[in-house]
């Protein structure tokens, strides 16, 4: 335990210590002046003036008092809306005003605010200008001349200079502009010409002297000069606090020193301008709560640096401290664990100071809560795959999972220990009687002396079906009870209460075995001596198939069954936590009796049983040696059918338990309820997250391509990117450490297990709005054939979906290249992977290249081809016979094909 404190201590430590080094602090020249101007709008919140954003005279009064020992002057933007109650109230502050006219297509207001405009000028001293129009050429909702005439109109009422403002382009284009004003009132803002905070001021002098050499003699002002504190970027120009701040003071020192007029934009954030792009909000030299973002001398650093410091590092203690409840974790665990909580504590952290520094409309602040609420089971979920590798990867070894060479009896059992009897339950629906007849006969092989195989063939009236499995079971003695049963309710637990009814009274043990399932002899002889503890309800063997060869698609289907067998039973088994699953399962009688036998409310009977059973405080037992191979689903939608099942069985099992997992409902341990909440998580809400975030950020495409607005930011992408990465290292190391299968299976399994994303969604989807499906046989045996319908459809509508929007995304941005939009077009890359597998899958299905036989017989053409295998020349020969076992083949063939017309 010391140990495990000095690696939480150590890493803390390493956290703050990252911390300290990533610290920014910039140097720039020191301004210990005032600024001649600054632009100034009396507006608070993210109303907008010309709706319900109305100044008022103490709001007014209070901002001019701040501004006062900032600057000499203001720039007003227009002269009604409140806006005219600024002049005389400046000139209590000992401030200078600069009036604006706002000008644009309504000619109604353009008059209201030119008379405005020129009333103020005349009864107020302290004006010293007017500017007539803001950008309006630039935006073309005034000609040339019909501007110059409003100037000149101006101009004719008032004593003071009068100008109108623009882009500094716009005076080079249109001197004649420049010939009807009293001084050139030129914007020079870098950021929106993609210019980086680095060329900005340099670019702004370069500009300067090119607008003094076309008007030699005109008075000069750059009008607007700035640079935003936070947004996105537009190309090579990065907002920031810090790019701001050295951005002005440079711009300042050196604007000071030539004698330059000019005017900064501006004097306060204005949330309500989320309409100009991110940056819209963020120009001010105080926030909207009127504090400064940066100071004009001394270093440049962020004041809340620390604050958030000890933000990350108190989130990242409070995270690792689970880590103590941990039964002897290893340092490298410990390390690994402790690491991935502080990196949690950094993302809040980033999140707290993304959330304190921007301001929200109801739409962005609904997008990002939104957001972070669907991040946190994200987060959970990857922070359980980081425990999963590190108590894998750097934990014990299992302690409590069965091994083959391992004795399972206690010692004190001695000699005197019997052999209980088990009573195998086989239950089957239209299953395939030679597929059938293998299982029964690999039961009777059981080395095992004393058992009984009970078997239920439940709504199948074929007598073809059942009447070979009933001579069968003749034919293999008085252990085999057959019972054909028909309108049996409850799907397969009807079933198998049926044959419990049927059960020997003396049996204890109840095994179950899927009708496909070949046993191996000593299945009962090693497992059932684990019941010798009264304490033991169940044992578990895991599933395993014998067809994994048929296809190239089968080989990557078993590949990912072996996952969840080789890798979370055996961790879930030591927290006595596993899942049922019924065939290669054996269970104590007295344990199903208490928890209530099977059940038919939910389509998965035998997780529901297995939990029931661990609820009333049974210990369970799991082995991942493999004790049976059964089949696996003869196709693509066979597979995904069971999957569905799986999940929405799963899913009612949530709704019918979840309330056993309140304290004091149950005898679930905590260690126990974690697990099985942690693995619906894991795998319902994962599967149903992807899907989920998906769609929306498909309806969201549009928005941020089009309508320039709401753009993901980077704590909401990154940490996608960030769990899909730990997913897949997750992937990878638990198949290499923990499953016997090569390289190539590996990834066709990761394959498979993407690409019922989709398909498990829908599950959840359905257990959320309805309470009972049919149970859906899976077609095993070969009988089934595909199906003539494309089996991915809806997954390939959104995988092709998902990556026409990240083209979008990418062809729209290629003027303004923002890195958010780069970055959420790679999220809907990265979530198109799972839809796109499930297509892959269809199309290899129906493909040559499914078969092995392409694969061999493209091998022996290749090596023929470069000289690695002499080519071989057929031999001339009549027409061959076909040999008995083709004969028979085709004959069966045939039957079958009857029998299905």
């Amino acid at each position: 335990m010391r140990a495990v404190v000095a690696v939480l201590v150590f890493v803390s430590a390493i956290h703050a210590g990252i911390w300290g080094l990533l610290r920014d602090q910039e140097q720039a020249p020191d301004f210990r002046g005032i600024l001649p101007s600054v632009s100034y709008a009396p507006f608070e919140g993210t109303g907008h003036p010309d709706v319900d954003n109305i100044p008022n005279a103490e709001k007014i009064r209070a901002d001019m008092k701040t501004l006062a020992p900032l600057t000499r002057a203001v720039r007003l933007y227009s002269s009604t809306g409140g806006v005219e109650l600024v002049p005389p109230i400046a000139n209590e502050a000992g401030l200078k005003v600069t009036l604006g006219a706002w000008i644009d297509k309504n000619s109604d207001r353009n008059e209201r605010e030119m008379l405005s405009a020129i009333e103020l000028a005349k009864r107020n001293s302290n004006v010293n200008g007017i500017v007539v129009g803001n950008e309006t050429i630039y935006r073309g909702e005034q000609k040339i001349d019909d501007l110059i005439k409003l100037i000149q109109r101006v101009k004719g009422a008032v004593n003071v200079p009068v100008t109108t403002g623009e882009i500094w382009n716009i005076w080079l284009e249109h001197p004649e502009l420049a010939s009807s004003v009293d001084f050139i009132a030129a914007h020079i803002l870098p950021y929106w010409e993609g210019f980086s905070d680095k060329q900005a001021v340099d670019q702004a002098l370069i500009i300067y002297q090119k607008l003094r050499d076309a008007f030699p003699g005109k008075r000069i002002m750059i009008a607007e000069f700035g640079w935003p504190s936070a947004g996105y970027n537009l190309k090579g120009a990065n907002p920031g606090p810090f790019e701001q701040a050295v951005t002005l003071r440079n711009f300042v020192s050196r604007a000071e020193a030539i004698g330059m007029e000019y005017n900064i934009v501006e004097a306060i954030d204005q949330p309500w301008k989320f309409f100009e792009g991110g940056v819209g909000p963020y120009w001010g030299i105080l926030n909207a709560a009127r504090e400064p973002k940066f100071s004009w001398t001394g270093p440049i650093v962020s004041p809340d640096y620390w604050k958030l410091a000890t933000i990350a590092l108190l989130v990242g203690v409070l995270m690792s401290l689970p880590i103590l409840r941990l039964a002897g974790p290893t340092v490298p665990q410990a390390v690994l664990l402790s690491a991935s909580a502080n990196g949690v504590g950094a993302w809040l952290a980033t999140v707290f100071a993304y959330w304190n520094g921007h301001y929200f409309v109801f739409g962005s602040a609904f997008a990002l809560t939104l957001g972070l609420i669907l991040l946190v089971p994200l987060v959970l979920i990857a922070m359980a795959r980081i425990e999963e590798i590190a108590a894998i990867a750097f934990g014990h070894a299992p302690h409590r999972l069965i091994v083959k060479s391992a004795a399972v009896v206690p010692a004190t059992i001695g000699d005197s220990f019997s052999f209980p009897k088990v009573s195998i339950h086989v239950p089957a629906y239209f299953e395939p009687p030679e597929m059938l007849k293998a299982t029964l006969d690999a039961v009777s092989r059981l080395d095992y002396p004393n058992f009984e195989c009970v078997v239920i063939i439940n709504n199948t009236p074929d007598p073809e079906f059942w009447q070979p499995i009933q001579d069968h079971c003749r034919t293999l003695g008085e252990r085999f009870k057959f019972i054909n049963a028909e309108k049996v309710k409850g799907f397969k637990a009807g079933a198998l209460r049926i044959a419990m009814d049927r059960t020997a009274a003396d049996a204890e043990i109840i095994g179950i075995i899927d009708a496909d399932y070949v046993v191996q002899p000593d299945w009962l002889k090693d497992l059932v001596p684990v019941f010798a503890d009264p304490r033991v309800g169940l044992v578990q063997a895991p599933q395993d198939h014998r067809d994994g060869d048929r296809s190239l698609m089968h080989y990557m289907m078993n590949g990912e069954y072996a996952g969840f067998f080789d890798i979370g039973m055996v961790q879930r088994n030591e927290q006595n936590a596993i899942i049922v699953h019924g065939t290669m399962c054996l269970i104590r009688r007295a344990a199903m009796d208490m928890a209530g036998g099977w059940a038919g409310d939910t389509i998965c009977e035998d997780t529901d049983l297995g939990l029931a059973i661990i609820e009333h405080g049974w210990l369970t037992h799991y082995t991942n040696h493999r004790y049976g191979h059964g089949l696996l689903p003869d196709t693509y939608e066979a597979f995904k059918k069971q999957r569905h099942r799986w999940a929405y069985g799963g899913f009612q099992i949530v709704k019918k338990h979840w309330r056993r997992f309140l304290p004091g409902a149950s005898r679930l341990s905590r260690d126990q309820k974690r697990e099985f909440s942690l693995g619906w998580l894991n795998w319902l809400g994962a599967e149903s997250l992807g899907v989920l975030v998906a769609i929306l950020n498909l309806i969201w495409v549009p928005i941020v391509a089009f309508a320039d607005i709401a753009i993901p930011d980077k704590i909401l992408t990154l940490p996608i990117i960030a769990a899909f990465v730990v997913s897949l290292l997750h992937f990878v190391a638990m198949y290499r450490l923990r499953v016997p299968i090569k390289t190539g299976q590996m990834l066709g399994a990761m394959v498979a297990a993407m690409s019922v994303q989709w398909t498990v969604s829908r599950a959840v989807a359905n257990g959320l709005i309805k309470d009972h499906l049919p149970f859906a046989r899976t077609s095993k045996g070969g009988l089934s054939r595909m199906s003539i319908e494309f089996q991915a459809f809806w997954e390939a509508v959104i995988g092709v979906l998902l990556l026409l929007g990240a083209g979008v995304l990418i062809a729209s941005n290629s003027f303004k290249q923002i890195h958010e939009i780069y970055v959420f077009a790679a999220v809907l890359v990265l979530e198109s992977l799972p839809f796109l597998s499930a297509v892959a899958i269809a199309i290899l299905e129906s493909s040559r290249i499914n078969l092995f036989s392409f694969w061999r017989s493209t091998g022996v053409r290749t090596a023929e081809l470069i000289g690695l295998r002499p080519v071989a020349v057929p031999t001339i020969a009549g027409p061959s016979q076909p040999v008995a076992t083709e004969v028979r083949r085709e004959v069966i063939d045939g039957h079958r094909e009857a029998a299905r017309l």
